[in-house]
């Protein structure tokens, strides 16, 4: 029997300059609308966007705000349009980045939603009508039925949460170059994406160089399976690994100082570095032309993934049982914070996992 939503019980920022204390708040979601999903959550993945959203790094839209695009739930009501050979009550599914798109463009009819002009981010988007998009820091979230996934039984909960974002993020540059078997692929970033992208290119049967400022995270790497590993604080960087790739991903917040231009010289002609973190308000890049024109390389960067790019990735993770490193955590005002200062110091391998939702939500 499906469940009516009246309202929404979430954990967010009431006030961007102190971030680091989130409150409860209660908001009433838009109508049901014939082609949306509700969800009742359980679990939620604690993604660096997060804590960038909260702080301010990409503006200020709105408070209070919840964030959380990690979603794991269950669907308990449908709208009469949805497919319910496709979706059942009772579903274990989930939510990546992405809540809405217009459905009429160009991208969204060729498979490329995720870049829709008129997108609704799971949070941190105004929408048309004035109402703001509010995350999986809730007890319920409601969603257009082309933003729910099925979670394939063969993957945890606790691990499926990192894949909706982190994962399809990572994956995505991967896909773009084609990368296979014997591809040299290099990693920027060891982190909560960074982990990911590893795991992802192992799993393709790349060969996986790890790439992070200093020696602290080699042992780490290797764990994950990377192959070789280097430090960019090393003299010998990035002389010693010229010709070395043929893509490397790169998951650093900035953009905005001479490593991209350093990494870029360790790639083969005709080669790409691929930025998939969106850096703060306003920054710019600047590379010289020719730089680029003498060496025969090229830029990119993407935006998490489409529909179909989401149902492959869940799929081909649970074929390969890819894993990302979690740690569980109680969702509550006081955790979360707990949660985002740990971030902000870096001690977290590699992403925390929201947990506890009915026990919390019910007694606040």
């Amino acid at each position: 029997m499906s469940e009516t939503i009246k309202e929404i019980k979430s954990i967010g920022v009431h006030d961007f300059d102190n971030w680091l204390e989130p409150k409860n708040f209660v908001y009433t979601p838009n109508p049901l609308r014939p082609f949306d999903i509700d969800i009742k959550i359980i679990a939620c993945g604690i993604c660096g966007s997060d804590t960038h959203c909260a702080k301010g790094d990409w503006g200020r839209p709105y408070t209070p705000i919840a964030v959380g695009h990690e979603i794991i739930g269950h669907i308990i009501n449908m709208g009469n349009e949805v497919d319910k050979t496709k979706y059942h009550l009772g579903d274990r599914v989930g939510v990546g980045a992405q809540c809405d798109s217009c459905g009429k463009c160009w991208r969204c009819d060729h498979d490329v939603e995720n870049s829709c002009k008129t997108q609704v981010g799971t949070y941190g988007t105004v929408r048309p009508d004035g109402s703001h998009s509010q995350g999986g820091y809730s007890n319920y979230v409601r969603v257009n039925k082309r933003f729910v996934f099925k979670i394939p039984d063969a993957i945890e909960t606790i691990h499926a949460a990192p894949l909706l974002c982190g994962g399809m993020t990572g994956l995505r540059p991967l896909m773009t170059a084609g990368v296979t078997k014997g591809t040299k692929v290099g990693v920027s970033g060891i982190g909560g994406i960074g982990h990911m992208t590893i795991l992802f290119a192992k799993a393709l049967g790349a060969e996986v160089t790890a790439i992070s400022r200093t020696e602290s995270k080699k042992e780490t790497a290797l764990k994950l399976g990377a192959d070789h590993f280097i430090a960019t604080s090393d003299p010998k960087f990035p002389e010693e690994y010229l010709d070395s790739f043929d893509l490397i991903v790169t998951t650093a917040f900035s953009l905005n100082d001479d490593y991209v231009e350093k990494a870029m010289r360790m790639l083969r002609p005709h080669c790409k570095l691929h930025f998939i973190s969106a850096p703060p308000t306003g920054e710019k890049l600047e590379l010289d032309p020719n730089f680029l024109l003498s060496n025969s390389l090229s830029i990119g960067s993407s935006a998490a993934g489409s529909q179909r790019d989401v149902e492959y990735m869940l799929q081909f993770a649970a074929d390969k049982g890819i894993k990302p490193w979690v740690e569980t955590i109680d969702i509550s005002e006081e955790n979360i914070a707990k949660a985002w200062k740990r971030m902000k110091k870096g001690d977290v391998h590699f992403r925390f996992v929201l947990t506890g939702y009915d026990k919390y939500f019910s007694q606040h």
